[in-house]
């Protein structure tokens, strides 16, 4: 207890003291020293406001040289030509500035990166040349002079200026404090980590970005209503783009999001300069140098670089309550229902007239292949997409015009496939946050989330869900499983009727799924409704009440999970059992033939992303002249042992031989140049080039009798021929393929890796499609096929392997593998 004390109450003292040493200094140094104490003041003062906009929300701008402006223009008017006192006009300077800065933020806040830089850049050109054609407004190129200077406690001139700047800047300080350790700060920080989440929870983006905006210029405008009478004199170019630069770089150097980061930024941008002085001309060039090398050795700033240093390692760690029940209000829970949604992107029916009910205190399974439309359902829900038609209604209350914080508002929790935590709040805050469900409350006096009863029941739910680690630790550091299960107890702490979960089961190991799958039955079993959108076939069989089966944007089954096992269309869907029938026969190879040489050989590779692996010990072997068939569910592996072979993702441990070379550690380009070539998953041609060019770029590596082989592919290709000259990114999804396929082929492959041909495509071009796969394989292509058409793989492949979970559950010839139960259970969980 002495410790946390201490460490509330030590800052606060040294802040005190600094204050004290500021206003010492300048009441007894020289009259040049005040001038330069009250300009560093100043833009500590400036930096701590550009501090609310680029630290709590990650927002950049490059105008806030016009807020300053608008603040001392305000401030020399009033109070010279409208008599108005200067304890009246530095308030009004202040509103006037954070007016201007909402007027601003309303559109500039809806493009983000270099284009929301650009327009405060306009912002503050603009402001500048109003300033210059302002007549006897402003004074025009003169400006305006003779700028009445307050006194405080009885002390004026310059003196009293510089000590009412280092009295502001360290006010702003104590209410930038306060802001950013209460729910406004919390809920920015959310913000600039993901807009997505935070909108989860039930918080506005645009109003939390528009409000940092508006605090952020009101700040720089009462520097700027200081600016003024300090100066004594005023005119547009004193407020120029570089004025702007100086601000960001004294809140970069500083730290950004720091409290002490203005402070320090504006001491060293501020005095710097003044110590070099003696260089003469190369003053500059020493204090551009040193910048560099700060902001090279400290990217979060000199005070990031401390904290970094005295970082306390010991957390309070959580202590695990087996069995723990879920904190709830006891509320009656609603049911969320979808009427005949229909979702179409341009002229594409992405989803088409899909209904059906989540009731609460049950998990319903929202199932179906690559592209089948679950997640575009899933949106819509949540109100990230607005449907083209159809009803969204969670018990009485209608939600499909609703955006999505509104959504969050009424009753409905999110998750994400790729696990989006606030990763600048700790574990804690994270949960905390998400209690209160976008009710901010005052800016400066809001400490919602952080009150004794919010911080108990958000430690209970972590508990709840089985989360053991610290609580104070940022979320960033967590690893990936403790992402999971922080991102679902931030979801339940919104009290939602019904919880949205998108594959949470991605990435985690057996026995994590063992345990999520009892997460989940414990939530429902505590009212709750759960809509789970998964791919591991075994958990949703194992945990589901109800499923609804998808595919193409339609409705294909519903019913329990056996039904779902045993339904025509859902075997069809994801073992493409009539295509098939459409298909080339898979050829035997001849009793007594010569075994052919292997072409690649996989030996116990094991790979992940970081610390959590995917593939587990893969052995896998292709032979010349053969194509084999990569079968199993959505994460199973499948896209990530097809990039780790193309040297696009790298392994743990385990080997990869092409034709007897090793290829570990081979950068792709030099796996391309040893005939391993990848088509990836989504065609990924180059939209903007021709397809003539495109083809061309094949051969990049192998430029002899490029033409010849051009003319081969566009025999192969007929339809390429037609669409020669037309843009890539204009072509269909299948002749995209046809495009990938060939410029892949145009590589010489020793070996050709297809990722998902047939996805999205139409059965007819399916079929034209892998007319084209047999032709190669009738030329003795070697090939390995990952196709989610599980049958019509099988029936033009030789040889086999499933993939379950990151490991091989079966292999052997095309035909064993169509007989063996461990492909159903793969897809369906059979």
């Amino acid at each position: 207890m002495n410790k946390r004390l201490a460490s509330r109450w030590l800052p606060l003292a040294l802040y005190a003291l600094l204050a004290a040493a500021g206003l010492a200094l300048a009441a007894t140094v020289n009259g040049y020293y005040v001038f330069v104490l009250g300009n560093v003041a100043l833009l500590a003062l400036a930096g701590i406001g550009l501090n609310v906009l680029l630290g709590l929300t990650g927002q950049m701008s490059f105008g806030h040289a016009g807020f300053y402006a608008i603040g001392a223009y305000t401030v020399a008017i009033l109070t010279g030509q409208a008599g108005w006192s200067f304890w009246l006009a530095w308030p009004a300077a202040a509103l006037i500035a954070g007016a201007f800065g909402l007027l601003l933020a309303l559109p500039a806040l809806r493009v983000k990166g270099p284009y929301l830089a650009m327009i405060t850049i306009a912002f503050g050109f603009i402001v500048e040349h109003a300033l210059i054609e302002g007549g006897d407004l402003t004074g025009g190129q003169n400006g305006l002079m003779g700028i009445v200077q307050p006194s405080l406690a009885g002390i004026g001139g310059d003196r009293g200026v510089a000590m009412l700047a280092i009295v502001a800047a360290f006010a702003a300080l104590a209410a930038y404090a306060l802001l950013s350790r209460g729910t406004w700060g919390a809920a920015m920080r959310a913000v600039k980590d993901s807009e997505t989440a935070s909108e989860s929870i039930g918080i506005n983006p645009l109003a939390v970005k528009a409000v940092a905006f508006m605090v952020s210029a009101a700040v720089v405008g009462l520097a700027g209503g200081l600016y003024a009478p300090q100066a004594g004199m005023i005119t547009p170019h004193n407020f120029n783009f570089m004025q702007s630069i100086l601000f960001v770089l004294a809140v970069t150097l500083g730290g950004a999001g720091s409290l002490a980061g203005p402070l320090l930024g504006a001491v060293v941008v501020g005095l710097l300069p003044e110590l070099l002085s003696s260089l003469e001309e190369y003053r500059l060039l020493f204090f551009g140098a040193f910048l560099l090398v700060v902001l090279w050795a400290a990217p979060d700033g000199v005070a990031g670089l401390l904290s970094r240093w005295r970082r306390n390692a010991a957390s309070h760690a959580l202590t695990p309550r087996q069995g723990s029940a879920m904190p709830a209000g006891g509320r009656p829970r609603r049911i969320l229902r979808a009427d005949a949604l229909t979702m179409t992107f341009g002229g594409v029916r992405a989803v088409q007239s899909v209904s059906f009910a989540v009731p609460p205190a049950a998990v319903t399974a929202l199932i179906g292949p690559n592209g089948a439309g679950k997640s575009t359902v899933i949106n819509m829900l949540s109100g990230y997409y607005q449907p083209t038609a159809g009803a969204v209604t969670l018990g009485d209350t209608p939600l499909a015009a609703l955006p999505a914080y509104r959504v969050a508002r009424s009753g409905i929790g999110r998750t994400y496939q790729t696990s989006q935590l606030f990763d600048t709040l700790s574990v804690e805050d994270n949960v905390a946050l998400g209690m209160v469900r976008g009710r901010l409350g005052g800016l400066l006096a809001s400490r919602r989330f952080r009150t004794p009863d919010v911080r108990e029941r958000a430690r209970a739910l972590l508990a709840f869900c089985g989360y053991e680690g610290a609580l104070d630790v940022p979320a960033a550091d967590l690893p990936h499983v403790d992402r999971r299960l922080v991102e679902i107890a931030r979801a339940l702490a919104t009290d939602a009727d019904i919880l949205l979960m998108d594959e949470p089961a991605a990435g985690l190991s057996r026995e994590d799924k063992t345990r999520l799958a009892g997460l989940l039955r414990r939530i429902a079993e505590a009212g709750a409704g759960v809509l789970l959108v998964e791919h591991d076939m075994a958990l949703v069989m194992g945990v589901s009440d109800h499923i609804v089966a998808i595919d193409a944007g339609r409705e294909l089954a519903q019913g329990s999970p056996a039904d779902i096992q045993q339904s025509p269309a859902v075997r069809q869907a994801y073992l493409g059992d009539d295509a098939a029938g459409r298909a080339p026969a898979s050829r035997q190879r001849p009793a007594g033939a010569p075994i052919a040489p292997e072409v690649l050989g996989v030996g116990n590779l094991v790979t992940g992303y970081g610390a959590n692996p995917v593939l587990h010990g893969i052995d896998l072997q292709v032979r010349q002249g053969e194509m084999v068939a990569l079968l199993g569910a959505n994460g199973a592996g499948k896209s990530t042992l097809m990039r780790t072979l193309a040297g696009l993702h790298r392994p743990a441990q385990g080997g990869m031989h092409l034709q007897g070379q090793e290829l570990n550690g081979l950068a792709a380009d030099r796996i391309v140049a040893r005939g391993l070539v990848l088509v990836p998953e989504g065609r990924q041609v180059f939209p903007g080039l021709s397809v003539l060019d495109n083809i061309r770029l094949g051969a990049f590596l192998h430029p002899q009798d490029r033409e010849a082989r051009v003319e081969e592919m566009l025999t192969r290709f007929p339809r390429l021929r037609e669409r020669l000259h037309q843009r890539a990114g204009l072509l269909s999804g299948g002749e995209q393929q046809m495009l990938a396929i060939a410029r892949g082929l145009m590589s010489k492959p020793v070996i050709l890796l297809l990722d998902e041909p047939s996805l999205g495509l139409a059965p007819k071009i399916i079929d034209e499609l892998f007319d084209a796969l047999d032709r190669l394989r009738a030329e003795s292509m070697t090939i390995l096929l990952v196709d989610q058409m599980a049958a019509l793989a099988l029936s033009l492949a030789d040889r086999a392997y499933v993939l379950e979970s990151g490991r091989v559950a079966a292999q052997g010839t095309a035909a064993e593998i169509a007989q063996d139960g461990a492909l159903a259970r793969a897809y369906l969980g059979a």
